[in-house]
């Protein structure tokens, strides 16, 4: 995501504020190492908005984590609608994962990155959990498309590797990693396929 300069800032309502300079700050150093004083001076808003808009620091990092599940389902949409056939659209998503790696600023999953803070029933544990249902649904819509035998557990391997995919490109700062999870999901694929 872009830093937000003070011209931006300023033309944008304080809700939208709170969430771009929450969106930077929480992606880059994490949801509770960031206090909510560096959220809203980075926002530029008194702290009386920030509660006024969000309620809580826990609902702030909610529709933060909201925002990014909304931009990864749309950045998947718009790159698989490039693919022809439900099998390339199942490998495809391995090239948008692949892409997302290589921006600048790529700093791993933000779900995981903010699951391994979470406690159990927190707001942080109940938005990763429908990230990643949507990711399986995404996994067996496409793996049925393509004919597979078994879309579930199609589905369950291919996120295993989508996962693994992006430990690795945060970990082993390696941006390649899609490609080589694409690369194993190929047999997974035809295997499933036949």
């Amino acid at each position: 995501m872009s830093t937000v300069t003070s011209e931006t800032r300023d033309r944008q309502p304080a809700r939208e504020r709170l969430l771009a300079a929450a969106d930077e700050l929480f992606y880059e150093e994490g949801v509770h190492t960031v206090g909510i004083d560096r959220v809203i001076e980075r926002a530029g808003v008194a702290k009386a908005t920030l509660y006024s808009a969000f309620g809580s620091k826990d609902e702030l990092i909610r529709a933060y984590l909201l925002r990014r599940h909304r931009a990864r389902k749309e950045r998947m949409t718009s790159g698989l609608a490039a693919y022809d056939t439900p099998r390339d659209r199942l490998l495809g998503v391995f090239d948008v994962l692949g892409e997302s790696f290589a921006t600048p600023g790529f700093h791993g999953c933000a779900f995981v990155n903010a699951s391994a803070e979470a406690r159990p029933g927190s707001p942080i544990e109940e938005v990763a959990d429908e990230a990643r249902a949507w990711v399986r649904s995404l996994f067996v819509e496409l793996g049925r498309a393509a004919g597979a035998a078994d879309p579930d557990a199609l589905a369950r391997q291919l996120q295993m590797l989508y996962d693994g995919a992006a430990v690795a490109a945060r970990m082993d700062r390696d941006p390649g990693a899609a490609t080589a999870a694409r690369a194993t999901a190929v047999t997974l694929v035809d295997q499933a396929i036949g």
